[in-house]
């Protein structure tokens, strides 16, 4: 009776061998060229159904790196607030601190595929830099392909991923070892611990060092909630932090302010104000009657009319946040506009259209809110036709202002690749578009 080989294990034997590879490389051409799907013998079905996953998700086996999403002080606050932080020691002994002499990367994310540490060899580092392996990039599976940290996550599984196992061709070169790692108590996903390098690190003692690892970064997790209840027994709980009120304009016909008292949802002239404000405070400024009733208004309209609608909303939010003469806000708050803009300077297009369910206040015909909901579409349409991502664009593609956009759909089929399902219907609908173009 032949023995049970563990799927999860990339080199059984501890080494590739050369037609291993060539068996590897011929059925990843199958696949990704629509040539034929490879035999069931070729390779792993973990492989397999994760290249078919990368292949449905657009992911180009030839395109660009991994999107970086995090960057200087956002990744610094975010590592420092992630729960894996307080347990990067037992990391960096078990795993880091042989890592340039055992020739690796250990990387770990958080459990939407971001990396949020990347340590170990300098020089691999420097290298991979070159393909965005680096903190703050995405190596999620729907945007990076099969990778061992982006594979873990996505199957909740220990994994490897041996060199041409990999869905992209430049991550190739590389093989690697992950696991997830779990709250102990709740039970719920918080990253992967991976560790990146040449063919050795997809030998089987390469995973059990890295579930090893897992199990002792658990353990300690557990430890640490412990101390912190008893340390915590009997103390006054620490005080409530002040929450910014939150403006949220993108994709609703009327905005909803979140106070700390609860959520606001405000009328379509109070929508317009308020945005108009905080737009203003982004600049340090206000704005008189006479310019918010410019901004408001087409055409002519009476400074009086606009004064009455901000005694009713300061009415309504609360004269500490709206203050007069000028009109202005007196304290922050947060838009998802901004945020939206922010993220976009940094460019983290794919942050930025997860967090843009739609324009501005569409139903607002007020001429600063058109100016407003005009810059950011037109940075966004922007953004995304630059990046050249084919899930990106594809996403964009159903909002409402892109579906008869014919320059995206025209990317989104140059960036698909030739054997992607989803180009047949991305030719369909810009063949639509053209039809019924008036300049046909």
């Amino acid at each position: 009776m032949p023995p049970v080989v563990n799927p999860w294990l990339a080199l059984p034997e501890g080494r590739p061998s050369p037609a291993l590879t060539r068996r590897l490389r011929a059925a990843h051409e199958r696949l990704v060229t629509g040539t034929a799907l490879p035999p069931d013998d070729a390779v792993r079905s973990v492989v397999r159904d994760s290249w078919r996953r990368s292949l449905s998700c657009g992911v180009d086996p030839d395109g660009g790196t991994p999107p970086v999403e995090l960057l200087d002080d956002e990744l610094l606050a975010y590592r420092e607030a992630h729960p894996l932080a307080p347990v990067m020691p037992v990391i960096r002994r078990l795993l880091v601190q042989d890592a340039e002499a055992d020739r690796m990367i250990v990387a770990v994310t958080d459990s939407g595929g971001r990396m949020l540490w990347v340590e170990g060899d300098a020089r691999l580092r420097s290298q991979a830099a070159g393909m965005n392996f680096v903190e703050g990039a995405r190596w999620a599976e729907e945007v990076a392909g099969t990778n061992a940290p982006g594979t873990a996550l996505a199957l909740d599984h220990a994994v490897q991923i041996y060199g041409s196992e990999h869905y992209r061709r430049p991550v190739q070169p590389w093989s690697c070892s992950a696991a997830p790692v779990h709250d102990p108590v709740t039970g719920s996903l918080l990253g992967a611990i991976d560790v990146t390098g040449g063919d050795h690190v997809a030998s089987p003692h390469m995973l059990t060092l890295v579930r090893a690892t897992v199990a002792a970064v658990e353990s300690e997790l557990r430890w640490q909630r412990r101390e912190q209840l008893q340390r915590g027994a009997g103390r006054r709980p620490p005080p409530l932090q002040r929450v910014s009120p939150r403006l949220e304009v993108l994709g609703r016909d009327r905005a909803r302010l979140s106070l700390p008292s609860g959520p606001v949802e405000l009328s379509l002239r109070h929508s317009e104000l308020l945005l108009l404000l905080a737009e203003a405070a982004v600049a340090s400024e206000g704005r008189t009657a006479a310019q918010l009733a410019a901004e408001v208004h087409r055409g002519e309209a009476a400074a009086v009319t606009v004064r009455a609608e901000l005694s009713r909303l300061r009415r309504l939010v609360g004269a500490e946040l709206v203050g007069s003469r000028p009109y202005r806000l007196l304290g922050r708050v947060e838009t998802d506009l901004d945020q939206v803009r922010r993220l976009l300077a940094r460019g983290s297009v794919g942050s930025a259209l997860e967090r843009y369910p739609g324009a501005v206040l569409p139903a607002s015909r007020a001429p600063g809110v058109s100016s407003a909901r005009e810059r950011v579409s037109a940075l966004l349409r922007q953004s995304v036709l630059r990046s050249r991502r084919p899930e990106l664009l594809l996403r964009y593609g159903q909002l409402p202002e892109a579906r008869d956009d014919v320059a995206v759909w025209q990317a989104c089929l140059d960036c698909l690749p030739a054997s992607s399902p989803r180009r047949a219907a991305a030719a369909a609908h810009l063949l639509r578009l053209r039809r019924s173009s008036p300049l046909r």
